[in-house]
């Protein structure tokens, strides 16, 4: 009882209504998808089970995930190695810009990267009307299912290579590169039998996050794949529309959800075996290499160069043909006299092209900031108050790792169809909140464990200090604590603003539709029945959201602040 007494009310208040949030929205929905599939009074599961298993459909949606899965690891994994050893390890010309060519997936993905390679590649896409001039007897259709999805999600996911292995890859020290190679030992046999089993854990942790990927993957297999290639989301989501169908969804949802749990424990023990770089006491940066070879010299060019194209190819013509007339994007040509501000102006002129765009950065706002503030709150309690509640609590916030987000929307929207209780016996779904709930729900875990760990940064002894000067618990969290997390704080507020403009895969299930997100106005207008204006909308989206994406990952992962100020200096 002496623990519960030095908790004061208002924070005792606090975690009631939290406590309730997460069992409402967390667990609830989570008790319906099961309930749904093994207590439903009109098919049991075995029935269900066995009509997914007969559904030629389902099994080939199940199969087609795990080969994307498969591949997605395999071939993301090759090119991403490739890419940071071009930029590393490896002297390229013109590194700076195939530099800036490789950073582009971290601010063009999602739906904007399969509209834009739908525009680009699609049956009328701008290259290949270009080709098909060319070859007129060339296949237009030709960007479509597997081979499409793989090839647009192999670079589209290169951005957990760029971030994580990268970072890694900088922190091996080079004297045990320069002494292998004082021992004769050749760039090949370095690389193979030095760097890459040094860094084993980041390459199967990345492996094993995009195995995840692929395996859950929405936008690319559902804008790109087409009816030849359906996975298991986009199967997930027409069952969904159907209320006879969802509880095939939620078996499908829970299926998933098993893998999660299985790639989660992966991950863990991957962890667990511990970090095998190779640091010395004097440590030395990795100094960039010639390939002496000049056959391989000139392989090494051609795919580094090759590789920044196929991200620029995309990423330039959405910019392009964002600045075009709608004669020019209906006619797939570019000319001198085609170059115009119209599309812009419709942005601000129309309250139909706008509303979108306010859509999702008011959600994408709202649900940041709630999120990290709840998340800065709870997270300074659990570091604080170390026992079995805390514990508990803290294994609950991370539910959203185990299951998946779509999985959380189905339930959602089958719990919320009609009143509950728990809810004072409201109907949720399709109302302009639940899609709010669904963003703050599925960015709790990281933003959790990112803020509880920027509170071991703080000096105990500063609070302790305040304390005993008669400051009070809110006073000393303000003036002391937060200073110290809040670049922490201001990180993930940008991070999760980043994430969820244009999210699909949760939007698609759960959005109003007097409020549709910009995720599911640019899917729905990159179809091949969409209207030029569509199209032309769907371009300046893009530019606008890639420049906001390119001004968080500036201040937040290239410390632009810094940079700035040192500009100023300079120019002083």
């Amino acid at each position: 009882m002496t623990k519960i007494k030095r908790i004061n009310p208002s924070m005792i208040l606090f975690l009631i209504l939290f406590l309730w949030f997460i069992v409402s929205f967390m667990i609830f929905p989570n008790i319906q998808i099961m309930k749904t599939i093994f207590f439903d009074k009109q098919t049991s599961a075995g029935e269900s089970i066995q009509s997914i298993l007969s559904s030629q459909r389902a099994m080939q949606g199940i199969k087609n995930s795990f080969i994307l899965a498969v591949t997605l690891s395999i071939t993301t994994t090759i090119v991403g190695i490739l890419e940071v050893l071009f930029l590393e390890y490896f002297e390229i010309r013109f590194r700076k810009v195939i530099n800036l060519a490789y950073m582009i997936p971290l601010i063009f993905g999602g739906v904007m990267v399969a509209n834009g390679y739908i525009f680009t590649y699609g049956s009328k896409g701008f290259v290949t009307t270009s080709l098909l001039k060319i070859f007129p007897k060339m296949n237009p259709s030709w960007f479509s299912g597997y081979h499409a999805v793989i090839f647009l999600m192999t670079f589209a996911c290169t951005s957990t290579y760029m971030i994580f292995f990268r970072n890694s890859f900088k922190g091996i020290d080079y004297q045990t590169v320069e002494a292998a190679r004082g021992l004769g030992a050749s760039n090949f046999k370095i690389i193979f039998q030095i760097i890459l089993p040094t860094l084993k854990p980041i390459i199967l942790t990345c492996t094993v996050l995009l195995f995840q990927t692929g395996l859950m993957a929405m936008s690319a297999p559902l804008m790109v794949g087409g009816r030849g290639f359906e996975t298991i989301s986009p199967l997930i989501l027409t069952f969904t529309q159907r209320p006879s169908s969802r509880t095939l969804a939620a078996i499908l949802s829970l299926f998933l959800g098993l893998i999660q749990l299985l790639l989660l424990y992966a991950i863990q023990r991957n962890e667990r075996k511990g970090n095998f770089l190779s640091i010395s006491k004097v440590s030395t940066r990795i100094k960039r290499t010639r390939i002496h070879n000049p056959f391989f010299n000139f392989i090494a060019h051609v795919l580094a160069y090759s590789f920044a194209l196929i991200n620029l190819i995309p990423f330039m013509t959405v910019i392009l043909f964002s600045f075009t007339d709608i004669q020019a994007i209906a006619s797939r040509k570019l000319y001198l006299n085609s170059f115009s501000l119209e599309n812009y102006k419709m942005i601000l002129t129309s309250e139909s092209a706008y509303r979108p765009f306010l859509t999702s950065v008011f959600y994408a706002t709202i649900s940041s900031i709630i999120v990290v503030l709840l998340m800065l709150v709870v997270s300074h309690f659990v570091y604080k108050k170390r026992n079995k509640f805390t514990t508990i609590l803290e294994m609950i916030i991370y539910t959203p790792w185990v299951f998946p987000g779509l999985m959380f929307a189905l339930g959602l929207v089958i719990t919320y169809s009609r009143p509950h209780m728990i809810v004072m016996n409201n109907i949720l779904t399709g109302s302009l909140i639940i899609m709010l709930i669904a963003y703050i729900i599925v960015m709790m875990p990281n933003t959790f464990r990112f803020l509880k760990a920027s509170f071991f940064a703080v000096n105990s002894s500063l609070e302790d200090a305040a304390k005993n000067l008669g400051a009070k618990p809110t006073y000393t969290f303000i003036k002391i604590v937060l200073p110290i997390v809040l670049p922490t704080v201001l990180a993930m507020l940008a991070i999760n603003f980043n994430g969820k403009l244009s999210e699909y895969d949760l939007s698609v299930f759960l959005y109003n539709p007097i409020a549709k997100p910009i995720g599911v106005v640019i899917k729905n207008n990159s179809s091949t029945d969409a209207g030029i204006e569509g199209i032309a909308l769907n371009f300046v989206y893009s530019v606008i959201l890639m420049s906001i994406n390119a001004l968080i990952f500036f201040f937040v992962y290239a410390d632009g602040k810094n940079t700035i100020k040192n500009l100023f200096k300079k120019e002083r």
